[in-house]
């Protein structure tokens, strides 16, 4: 069974806490509400682009990284959502 990769909201929060840092500090120095900040470090909400590129320059390692997290795992849940719907799909090319 293939898992889920993990909401980028669960790495971040690992990576605050490893760097000692609250959410209270991290979403002000972020320049975004403690809530906003909450629901992605809780995975109620997912890392957008702009936020995605706040994250990046904060914690120092690009936008890029996590934007691809984001999307490796919004692509995960729709392709479990889809899986019924994706079988009844005929392929355009034989493989």
């Amino acid at each position: 069974m293939i898992h889920s990769p993990g909401h980028p909201g669960g790495v971040l929060s690992e990576e605050l806490e490893a760097l000692g840092i609250s959410i209270t500090q991290a979403a002000s120095e972020l320049g975004v509400s403690r809530q906003i900040l909450s629901a992605i470090l809780n995975e109620r909400r997912p890392i957008t682009a702009e936020m995605a590129t706040r994250i990046g320059h904060y914690i120092g390692n690009g936008s890029g990284v996590w934007a691809r997290m984001q999307t490796n795992h919004d692509l995960w849940i729709a392709e479990q959502k889809m899986r019924s719907t994706l079988r009844k799909i005929p392929r355009a090319v034989a493989s």
